[in-house]
């Protein structure tokens, strides 16, 4: 929000300086990013005017001026090339000795001296709008108004030193987006005194009407509009009007353009002028239909109908029977827009739901000023004042006769007490307050607000006005308290605590050291969005993803689900930047839906967001060497690096009934800890590799964070003193039988002496032979058994191998090869 301090001061006009307001004016929440003068600064520049101008004898260009500039310097000779340079045009002129600031920024001042140019003395220089630092415009002098007065320092009367400030206002501070909602801020913060002029009503002259329609209840809370006919639009605006303009950043247009913007600015209202007479009927206030199309002010056509993006938000318009004449709240159309031949007018002033504009400029890739001030809300109860006072500006300024207002009210915003606790606002400020230091900030502020109890049990409770919508619960009025009171006059006292650095548990794993482990396996952390694109969620297996409300992009539409879109979307981009081989991991949240999840802290009702470790790898196994063939990495390449990190956790893989979508049915697994599944490891599906244009398939893998994080204590024992004994086994199995299977076969024997069991060959036959038919592999284990009591004797080994075999020949139709 850009204004300027004279305009604000018209208002409210504490006995303070310049500096001292932006001061305030920062340290209550309304942060000054700019303070700045009009015009840079320069001296010696006077009123002139030009009594003649002859062309310079050898300059084309040149024209030699003889300037009035005041008392003393009634007869100056100047050459200037400004093609404007005309006689009986006044115009800034810096005399002799005057300093200009430089154009450039870092640059020096200049400074004015009697010059020759083409052999003619010249006495000062005539100046555009750009030399006295007013803008970019240096195609000619810069004409004044003709009654300006001669000699009269040009800071003065242009009010070169009154200062602009920029205000970085906070999203919910949508009553400050005015110079009137300013001054109150000012008038609360300062204590000086408010003076804001009632509104009038104005007395009709005509009685010509314009029907309205509002079709929508949930677009439009309220309409009022009234025809003026027999403006004049070839008059000027004033002066003062398009200097307060420019001072808030916004240039001349037109007469009604002007008008328009000033009333905005000045109340806080949005309104919009339409050419009376280009209209066709009647208005109607309804939801972009399907099919409908519309050319803006900007000249750009948007569809406020949305396509069929599930997404899309619908927009609003005002309708005439041609269709849509205006994107509601947002900008007019080009088909009704006043211009030279506009003779009536119709002057529009409403109240749109914030819900219906925001998002709303976001999708047709423009903002305005209009759209800002509505999605933030508007002040319902100012419409009918800010279209009173835009009537009466245009009448004075255009002329022409007024028509009774048509005021449409469908429901208005409803506003609901808030209660604050005086003991609740000092433990979260941290200062004694008192009922009458409250009182006195609330009065202040404008509310309206009851006490209820006494000392401890004192409650506020505060009827927001209309222009508030950002106080709805009791944190926003002890944030008006803290401001009000001055974060200056808030003692800074250091928080005292004991601090103790804990170490972190050994039972416990810490994210950190996976990290490092994976590292040390050759593989690359990744950082996605928690966002990602609805294809690709769907390919993962989540054809119905949670859906982002107001999507930071259109690639960003939805939550994941998992971890893998986007590390084959990193993996996609590498091998595009000329990688061949890649090694990624990623630990993040992902997002699913939870009818069990409930509300509670950190975690949303119906979902639910669980860490998980996720990677890939492509390419071969080994970066290239010499030393040895290289081969394409595959299942347990990764399966090892992941037990290597996770060590000293064992988990196993187990075939799946029900494959992951996004994994190779046949070379796929589940991954177990401790007889529970915790995420899966696997090639990528087929399909999903032609997909993404992979010579070869990933190997990716996803587990839950949370299950590998408990490793328990490490538990010590005495190494036996009597001999190892190991014992090698070769069975015959279907190639379908998952060697893990007969590792769980032999475990839940629990045989007593039995250490450990290693798989160390496989065997598959080429073609049926004597000994193994065609469909059949052989697995060879190694059994380590030992005794810590004694050594151990053959029959005792041969009872645990035989039981072993037993097992095996009952759980998985194995036989001893």
């Amino acid at each position: 929000m850009q204004f300027s301090e004279s305009w604000l001061r018209q208002f409210v006009n504490p006995a303070i300086d310049s500096k001292a307001l932006s001061h305030a004016m920062t340290m209550a929440g309304l942060e000054v990013e700019e303070q700045r003068s009009v015009a840079p600064p320069f001296s010696k520049v006077v009123v002139a005017e030009i009594i003649s101008a002859e062309q310079h004898p050898d300059a084309d260009r040149l024209r030699v001026c003889r300037v009035n500039a005041g008392p003393g310097f009634e007869n100056l000779q100047i050459v200037c090339g400004a093609p404007n340079a005309r006689a009986g045009i006044k115009i800034p002129c810096a005399l002799v000795g005057a300093e200009l600031s430089p154009a450039e920024e870092g640059g020096k001042p200049f400074q004015i001296k009697v010059g020759k140019l083409r052999g003619v003395e010249s006495n000062g220089m005539l100046c555009s709008g750009r030399e006295l630092g007013l803008g970019e415009d240096h195609a000619g002098i810069l004409e004044l108004p003709v009654d300006a007065p001669l000699g009269q320092n040009i800071r003065e009367y242009l009010k070169l030193d009154d200062q602009i400030f920029t205000i970085k206002l906070t999203p919910n501070k949508t009553d400050c987006l005015s110079v009137i909602g300013l001054a109150r801020e000012v008038a609360a913060i300062t204590g000086a005194a408010l003076c804001i002029p009632k509104s009038k009503t104005l007395i009709t002259s005509i009685a010509d009407r314009l029907a309205v329609t509002i079709e929508d209840a949930d677009l439009c809370g309220r309409f009022a509009g009234r025809v003026i006919k027999g403006v004049n639009v070839k008059v000027k605006t004033p002066e003062w009007i398009v200097q307060r303009l420019a001072h808030a950043g916004q240039r001349s247009i037109s007469p009604l353009v002007d008008l328009s913007n000033y009333v905005m600015l000045e109340t806080g209202q949005p309104n919009h002028v339409f050419d009376l007479d280009r209209i066709q009927g009647g208005l109607v206030v309804r939801w972009g239909k399907a099919g409908e199309s519309l050319k803006l002010l900007n000249e750009q056509t948007v569809e406020p109908a949305p396509d069929s993006s599930a997404s899309a938000l619908k927009v609003g318009v005002v309708a005439d029977q041609s269709g849509p004449i205006s994107l509601a709240g947002i900008m007019g159309g080009d088909s009704t827009a006043v211009g030279d031949a506009t003779q009536n007018i119709y002057v529009e002033a409403a109240f749109w739901w914030p819900a219906a504009i925001a998002g709303r400029t976001r999708r047709f890739n423009f903002t305005t000023d209009a759209g800002h001030r509505f999605e933030r809300g508007v002040d319902p109860q100012g419409t009918i004042s800010a279209l009173e006072y835009l009537s009466d500006l245009i009448v004075q300024v255009c002329g022409g006769q007024l028509g009774p207002i048509d005021d449409q009210i469908n429901a208005l915003p409803e506003r609901k007490p808030v209660t604050m606790r005086l003991t609740r606002a000092e433990k979260v400020i941290g200062i004694p307050l008192t009922m009458a230091i409250v009182s006195d900030l609330f009065k202040r502020l404008g509310l309206e607000f009851t006490v209820t109890g006494q000392d401890s049990k004192t409650v506020f409770t505060v009827q927001p006005p209309s222009y508030r919508f950002d106080l709805e619960i009791e944190e926003d009025l002890i944030e008006e308290v803290a401001r009000l009171y001055g974060f200056e006059n808030i003692p800074d006292v250091p928080p005292s605590a004991e601090l103790k650095m804990s170490a972190p548990l050994e039972s416990k794993r810490i994210v950190h050291a996976v990290r490092h482990r994976l590292a040390g396996e050759g593989y690359q952390e990744v950082v996605n969005f928690g966002f990602i694109d609805r294809q690709t969620e769907a390919q993962m297996g989540q054809p119905n993803p949670i859906e982002v409300l107001n999507p930071i992009a259109s690639h960003y539409g939805v939550m994941r689900s998992n971890l893998w879109g986007g590390l084959l979307h990193n993996l996609r981009s590498n091998l595009n930047r000329g990688a061949s081989r890649a090694r990624l991991f990623e630990i993040g949240r992902v997002f699913k839906r939870d009818p069990k999840q409930t509300d509670q802290p950190g975690a949303l009702a119906g979902f639910i967001q669980n860490k998980q470790l996720g990677g890939l790898a492509y390419g071969f196994a080994n970066p290239e060497q010499w030393a040895s063939t290289n081969q394409l990495v595959d299942f347990f390449d990764v399966k090892g690096d992941l037990q290597r990190a996770l060590n000293p956790l064992q988990i196993q893989t187990k075939a799946s009934a029900t494959p992951h979508p996004a994994l190779h049915p046949g070379r796929s697994a589940e991954i177990y800890l401790a007889n529970a599944a915790i995420g899966w490891i696997g090639e990528l599906h087929p399909a999903l590799q032609q997909t993404y244009e992979l010579a070869s398939a990933p190997v990716l893998f996803e587990i839950h964070w949370d299950a590998v994080t408990e490793i328990g204590l490490p538990r010590p024992h005495e190494i036996s003193k009597f001999p190892v004994v190991h014992r090698d086994i070769a069975v015959v199995v279907k190639q379908s039988v998952p060697a893990q299977s007969l590792i769980d076969a032999m475990l839940t024997k629990k045989q007593p002496y039995l250490q450990k069991i290693e798989l160390f060959d496989e065997f598959r036959p080429q073609k049926e032979s004597a000994s193994m038919a065609a469909d059949e592999k052989s697995l060879a284990f190694r059994l380590t058994l030992v005794n810590d009591q004694e050594t151990l004797q053959d029959t005792q080994v041969e009872a645990v191998v035989s039981a072993l075999l037993g097992a095996l020949q009952k759980d998985c139709a194995a036989r001893l090869r």
